[in-house]
């Protein structure tokens, strides 16, 4: 009687791409000697973020020799978390890996990844830098400082150095897509939605090739949304601001009473009273500003747009 074939695993290796024309071949090369000499089958599901180089004309060039890769690129830059969540839509795998292809992400650990997550005990694993080599003091000192504010202020844990680079089985994948939320904040997502993660140290590695996208506003912008996405407490702020302000006040105001009323004293200085209305003021419009970006996010979730549009593809069944 014939031996009935074992069905493989699926593993589905998401990576977002954005101006990787050089770094995206060596990546290519890396990751698919590794996923040769594993025991599982695989799709490569690479996302050009809307490019501006010769990004795409390389995934087509790669998808001709590699029946595996199905590629999908946006009809301009809709940025890296609406591609991840267009390789999780897409993803038919049993298993999703998410990877940046500028070889900071090593392919190399992807074995011991699958071996961990093969146990059962855990259903993702994730991986995190050790150190900060390679980058700026006041950009390390930065990212410090967000995690440990993040971490107090929500109730997603956000790991200090945690990387994109993830594999998670297909309930957690399920769970990421379900939260179709507009503005996506894929680490917080990764951390509220739960599940049994084991954390796989590794040491900084610089890019392979070209220069990162991500430019120091570029990173205080992406914190900020972070903390307003999976925070409430920036509203909580400004409300307390508010009531001290409010408080003060009345306290200045009784004192100028009965100064007047005890000591007969007139009213002076012009220049402090300047500064108070100039602080009092600035600290109003911080506190608009606050809530202007909670209310500019409910904007943008109300009007139900799509994260992403898809301009080319190789594969009809790409969502």
């Amino acid at each position: 009687m014939a031996k009935t074939k074992t069905k493989k695993d699926l593993l589905s290796v998401i990576v977002p791409c954005f101006n990787e024309q050089e770094a995206l071949p060596i990546f290519y090369k890396e990751l698919n000697q590794v996923l040769k000499n594993m025991d599982i089958d695989h799709e490569i599901i690479l996302i050009d973020d809307g490019s501006r180089d010769e990004t795409l004309k390389v995934m087509r060039e790669l998808a001709k020799k590699d029946k595996k890769i199905r590629y999908l690129s946006f009809s301009r830059n809709f940025g890296k978390e609406a591609a991840m969540y267009a390789g999780f839509v897409n993803a038919k795998g049993d298993y999703a890996l998410t990877m940046d292809a500028d070889m900071q992400d090593p392919p190399s650990l992807l074995p011991k990844m699958y071996e961990i997550i093969k146990t059962g005990e855990y259903d993702s694993v994730a991986t995190r830098r050790v150190n900060r080599k390679g980058e700026s003091k006041v950009r390390s000192f930065f990212a410090r400082m967000f995690y440990k504010i993040i971490n107090k202020i929500s109730d997603a844990q956000i790991v200090d150095g945690a990387r994109d680079f993830r594999l998670m089985d297909r309930r957690m994948l399920d769970a990421i897509i379900s939260m179709c939320e507009y503005n996506r904040f894929s680490k917080g997502i990764f951390g509220w939605v739960g599940f049994k993660t084991y954390w796989l140290d590794f040491e900084n590695v610089e890019r392979v090739a070209g220069t990162t996208s991500w430019s120091f506003w570029g990173l205080t912008k992406y914190a900020i949304d972070g903390i307003i996405n999976f925070s409430n407490v920036p509203l909580d702020i400004a409300s307390y601001f508010g009531l001290l302000m409010t408080v003060i006040a009345f306290i200045m105001l009784i004192f100028i009473i009965v100064r007047k009323m005890i000591f007969g004293d007139p009213v002076a200085g012009w220049a402090s009273t300047m500064c108070v209305i100039i602080f009092i003021g600035g600290i109003q419009l911080f506190c608009l500003g606050i809530m202007g970006q909670y209310l500019g996010k409910t904007y943008m979730e109300t009007k139900h747009r799509q994260h992403y549009i898809i301009a080319e593809s190789n594969d009809d069944q790409m969502k």
